[in-house]
This record gives structure tokens, C-alpha cells and sequence, in this order.
């Protein structure tokens, strides 16, 4: 037996079906899409005021952050600037009443995460009426 090599048939591609198809492709996309124009996109963001709020009152729970991180309830700094300490200083203050309005006040400097923690403590007491505000940062202690 004689093993003999054939010669091989050029190996082709022809690219004009290809080309055909990739054209009615596209030209399908180009005809069926739409274009609009947006001039802007709408976000309602929250807003904030240094003002004090109208309705504060004696029973109110003021937390106070310092661009540093630092918490103050009431006026008193705590000595400690993490979640038990405020919630034990939240408790104490409150005497057990989860109705009294908190209000979280921290300047532009602020950590977010400082402003997390005392939302954080103040949902895990069961404080509903919670507002944040903004402050001057001179008046941070």
C-alpha cells in the first residue's frame, strides 16, 4: 500500500454572504430604533438647613457630631464615639420613651459613617421621629 498525499483544496471564506448579512442587520437596528433627547434627569434629593427647626422642644434628643467624629447628646460630649456608648447615652437620656423626637446634627465634614452610627442607634432603641440637620462647622464641640 502506498500512502500517497493528496494534494489539499485551498481553504476560503467568502465574505460577501457574511457582508449581506451583517448590512441587514444593521440595517434593521438603524430603522427600528428611536433617539430622544434628555435635557436633564429628575432626583428629588433631601434637603437640610442650618436653622434650627421650629418645633425643637425641651424633650428633644440633640446629637451633636463634630467634623472629627465626635458625638455630643444634649451638649454633654460622650467619651467613647461608638454605637453602645451613644445608645447607653440615648437610654439614659430618654428614660425609656422611644417617642421623643432625635435629631442628628453634623456639619458638611462630618463622617458618614459617624452620622450612620447615631442613625443606627437610634433605630435600634425604636426612636421614630428621627431628623438630621445641618450646622455651622464652629458650632460643633
Amino acid at each position: 500500500m502506498k500512502f500517497r498525499r493528496r494534494p489539499r483544496e485551498e481553504v476560503s471564506i467568502n465574505l460577501a454572504s457574511l457582508i449581506d448579512v451583517v448590512f441587514i442587520l444593521l440595517l434593521f437596528f438603524v430603522v427600528t430604533t428611536t433617539f430622544t433627547r434628555e435635557t436633564q434627569l429628575r432626583v428629588d434629593l433631601p434637603e437640610a438647613s442650618s436653622a434650627a427647626p421650629a418645633e425643637q422642644t425641651p424633650e428633644t434628643l440633640e446629637i451633636l457630631i463634630s467634623a472629627e467624629g465626635q458625638f455630643a447628646l444634649n451638649g454633654q460630649n460622650l467619651n467613647k464615639h461608638d454605637l453602645s456608648t451613644l445608645m447607653a447615652a440615648l437610654q439614659r437620656e430618654s428614660k425609656g420613651n422611644a417617642e421623643l423626637p432625635v435629631v442628628i446634627s453634623a456639619d458638611a465634614k462630618t463622617p458618614h459613617q459617624a452620622v450612620i452610627t447615631a442613625m443606627d442607634a437610634a433605630g435600634k432603641l425604636g426612636f421614630a421621629k428621627l431628623r438630621i440637620s445641618t450646622v455651622e462647622a464652629a458650632e460643633a464641640p
